[in-house]
């Protein structure tokens, strides 16, 4: 079967690197991710299922992994070769359409007893992500047993498949996977904040945007989304930022909002309050950098992009006392309902699936990649692979 595969090769890996520091997503033409032909993966035991993809996305993480810029924290919970890939949606051999829940939990991997984090609903949290009878990978599109996304075929266990209503299409389907890592990150910055910055407004930052009004504040709770972007920052707002601003605007606006007043000048200007939390849906050193300089003493910097090793300086968050949480994957939220089930109301209800604006066949991934890339730059948000129309889907 096609596939788009991620092999280990450290001369591959470097040139990835030295590409995408020239041109973010420039290192799909140099680095490990080629597309072969590979074996249809075996199914691992009893209660798992063939997938075929129908759609499949190209997050920020896999967009890391192509530049080789991603964390070597992941070194032990990966395996190769990985197909990428884990923003699904696909169709089991019954005919029944499925969203993947990628996170290979101690259920797929047939470990028992769970471990407490699983047991509590909280897979996300697994302890168990590189043992049981699957390779190491902390969720499909990064584990060598399962296939991933990016290809014509992948297993998945009973646990990680979720029924698609058939009133939701396949575009509005592969939106609920980053959707439900934007409830998490929104249930992480609670309910009680008078006013909540959000910055960056790619997928993440605008479904973020879209669960805090939806799911988590009320209408007389303040939303400022920083967007560098004009199209990104008209969404904003359709989505339910309250004020939508530039980056450099954040500071001066956090400012109006919170009557706080600045000292200093220049670099080394700071608020005397701030917002009371920050959602950073960017994770780099500037967004980090950024977050710490509007948040108000005793405040909250909630981290929803995922990020790498970071040079910041953390004195204000020594000095402020303001508490750093990180916000990965789902599990269930402080509702008592799974996050999945919560992303997929949202999705329905904010109709997500305008956010997907372009999709490729495989055989054209540096294009595609190239798009994901620079998606915001082209007035784009999520770009992902269509294998609705490879020929050899229907044969497997």
């Amino acid at each position: 079967m096609k596939a788009l595969r991620f092999e280990r090769s450290v001369p591959r890996f470097a040139a990835a690197r030295l590409a995408g520091s020239l041109a973010h997503g420039r290192g799909a033409t140099v680095g490990p991710l080629r597309l072969r032909d590979v074996d249809l993966p075996d199914l691992p035991g009893p209660g798992w299922q063939r997938v075929r993809p129908r759609l499949a996305g190209i997050c920020g993480s896999d967009l890391a992994t192509i530049d080789a810029t991603s964390s070597r924290w992941f070194e032990p919970i990966v395996s190769f070769p990985f197909v990428p890939g884990h923003e699904v949606v696909g169709d089991l051999d019954d005919g029944t359409r499925v969203v993947l829940q990628p996170v290979l939990g101690c259920a797929a991997r047939g470990i028992e007893p769970p471990c407490d984090a699983c047991t509590s609903g909280q897979v996300g949290r697994c302890a168990n992500i590189a043992f049981g009878h699957l390779d190491p990978g902390l969720q499909t599109g990064y584990c060598a047993a399962t296939g991933g996304g990016w290809s014509t075929a992948l297993v998945a266990h009973d646990s990680q498949l979720h029924r698609v209503p058939d009133a939701l299409s396949d575009e509005a389907a592969v939106m609920v996977e980053p959707t439900a890592c934007a409830v998490r990150g929104a249930f992480r910055a609670g309910t009680d904040a008078t006013t909540v910055a959000v910055i960056g407004a790619g997928t993440l930052g605008l479904c973020t945007i879209a669960a805090l009004r939806r799911l988590v504040l009320t209408d007389d709770q303040h939303i400022v989304a920083a967007a560098k972007h004009p199209e990104q920052r008209a969404l904003a707002r359709e989505l339910g930022a309250t004020t939508v601003v530039e980056p450099d605007q954040l500071d001066r606006v956090a400012r109006r909002l919170t009557g706080s007043m600045a000292t200093g000048d220049g670099e080394i200007g700071r608020l005397t309050g701030g917002v009371d939390v920050t959602v950073d849906c960017v994770g780099s050193a500037d967004s980090l950098a950024q977050a710490l300089a509007v948040t108000a003493p005793g405040g909250r910097i909630v981290m929803v992009g995922m990020p790498g090793r970071l040079t910041v300086d953390l004195t204000p968050l020594w000095h402020r006392e303001i508490e750093l949480v990180g916000a990965y994957a789902y599990g269930v939220e402080p509702t008592g309902r799974p996050t999945f089930d919560l992303a997929f109301e949202l999705v329905a209800d904010a109709g997500l699936e305008r956010l997907v604006s372009a999709t490729y066949p495989l055989d054209r991934f540096t294009d595609a990649i190239a798009h994901a890339a620079e998606a915001g730059r082209r007035g784009a948000v999520k770009i992902a692979f269509d294998l609705r129309t490879e020929k050899e889907r229907d044969r497997l």
